[in-house]
């Protein structure tokens, strides 16, 4: 495992909430003109979501712990999310009152994956609680990188924060559209109450 020194420092940092300096395109060629073909092969590990029965999948609904690729953050961080998802999927199947015998048993550890999806769906707003996991999810991705600081570990953490911050984009589109929408449903409920109470338009 070599260091990536050149590979590290031409990066810009990324904070949460703030747009990134570099686009994952020119992220992934950078990637692939300095990290050793092996390492760069493990880029397809590093994914939010990496359910389904895809090459790098943990298996349909999270039944099978995924196989260790050899990189300390890559194999703690799919037993963490594998271990948010399941808990996320027992406390909505219980908040419903429903039963569902193919999501696999949710692990006691990671704790903190299991506080997070605790907390997530008592978030009432879909938006917040998803804003709530990817916050949670960029904290989990900083306490697993380690410290071998120009590693493959911080690329591979990098690129993980890099699609959350893709993630936050698209939810700030989301956003604007819902606050459009409240706004308008607001002016039609108002035009509405105004029609009825015999005022004019």
């Amino acid at each position: 495992m070599g260091a990536y020194y050149y590979l590290v420092s031409q990066l810009p940092s990324l904070s949460y909430g703030v747009s990134a300096a570099i686009e994952t395109k020119d992220f992934i060629e950078l990637c692939r003109s300095f990290l050793s073909p092996q390492d760069f092969k493990l880029l397809g590990y590093c994914r939010l979501d990496p359910e389904g029965n895809t090459p790098f999948s943990l298996g349909q609904a999270y039944q099978i712990m995924p196989e260790p690729v050899g990189s300390h953050l890559l194999d703690n961080w799919r037993i963490w999310e594998r271990a948010l998802r399941l808990h996320l999927a027992r406390f909505r199947l219980q908040h419903v009152k429903q039963e569902n015998p193919v999501v696999a048993d949710a692990p006691a550890d990671p704790i903190d994956a299991a506080l997070v999806a605790k907390n997530a769906v008592s978030i009432e707003s879909p938006l917040e609680a998803e804003l709530y996991l990817d916050r949670a999810r960029w904290s989990a991705i900083e306490a697993l990188q380690g410290f071998d600081y120009f590693g493959r570990d911080t690329v591979y953490a990098y690129y993980l924060k890099l699609q959350l911050l893709e993630r936050k984009q698209k939810f700030k589109v989301d956003e604007g559209f819902e606050a459009y929408q409240g706004l308008y449903n607001s002016i039609m409920d108002a035009a509405q109450s105004r029609i009825y109470a015999g005022e004019p338009k």
